[in-house]
C-alpha cells in the first residue's frame, strides 16, 4: 500500500457506548485495532484517574510553601540566638520539603527556596567555623541562583579564604564580581584575598 495514499475507513460510533466499529468492513486487522481501541476506551473511563493523573502545573501547594518558610524563619530566629546547630537542622528540614515538592510545580520556586535555604545554612556552618560545609552550602545557593545572590558569593569566597584556599578564592570572587558588579563586599572580600596571595609569593 502507497504510504502516501489516503483511504477513509467505514468507521460507526455508538451514541451510548462510545464504541467505535466498522460494520461494512471485511478487515480482520481493522477490527483487531479497533477492539484493543474500544478496551482500552472503557479500562480509561471505568479506571480512577484521579491518583493516575497529576493535576495541571499551575497550581502551587500553600501548605508546602508556609512550611518551607516556617523552616527558613525558624532558622533565622535559631541563628540570631546563636543556636547554630539548631539553626542547621532547621534550614536542612526545610531543604528536605522544598526538595519534596511534586515534579509538576514551577521549577523557578523550588530554586528560589533552596537558594536561601543554603545561603542561610552556609552562614550557620560558618559560625561554627565549619568553613568545608559553609563553601559546598554556598556554592550549591550560587547555582541555583546566580544573580543578585551577593551573600552566597561571599560566603563561599569567605570560605575559600579561611581554608587558605587563595587562588580558588580568587577565581571564585572574581566571578561573583563579573555576575553581581560593583557590590562592595565582594570587592573587598577580593582586594583582601589578592593581598595575601602577594605575602605569600
Amino acid at each position: 500500500m502507497d504510504i502516501h495514499s489516503y483511504e477513509q475507513l467505514p468507521l460507526e460510533i455508538n451514541g451510548s457506548t462510545k464504541a467505535i466499529s466498522a460494520p461494512s468492513s471485511n478487515d480482520s486487522g481493522l477490527e483487531a485495532e479497533l477492539q484493543a481501541l474500544n478496551s482500552l476506551h472503557r479500562t480509561l473511563i471505568t479506571s480512577d484517574a484521579t491518583n493516575a493523573v497529576p493535576p495541571p502545573p499551575i497550581p502551587v501547594n500553600p501548605k508546602r510553601s508556609a512550611q518551607v518558610t516556617k523552616m527558613r524563619e525558624t532558622g533565622n530566629a535559631a541563628f540570631r540566638k546563636q543556636q547554630h546547630s539548631e539553626a542547621i537542622k532547621l534550614y536542612s528540614l526545610g531543604i528536605e520539603m522544598a526538595l519534596g515538592r511534586p515534579p509538576w510545580e514551577p521549577n523557578g520556586l523550588v530554586r528560589e527556596e533552596l537558594s536561601q535555604l543554603y545561603a542561610n545554612r552556609a552562614q550557620a556552618y560558618m559560625a561554627g567555623q565549619n568553613w568545608a560545609e559553609g563553601a559546598v552550602d554556598a556554592q550549591c545557593s550560587v547555582e541555583l541562583k546566580k544573580v543578585g545572590n551577593a551573600k552566597a558569593w561571599w560566603r563561599r569566597g569567605q570560605c575559600l579564604l579561611e581554608m587558605g584556599r587563595l587562588d580558588d578564592a580568587a577565581v571564585w570572587m572574581a566571578e561573583a564580581v563579573e555576575f553581581e558588579g560593583a557590590d562592595q563586599e565582594l570587592g573587598q572580600l577580593l582586594d583582601e584575598i589578592k593581598k595575601k596571595q602577594e605575602k605569600e609569593r
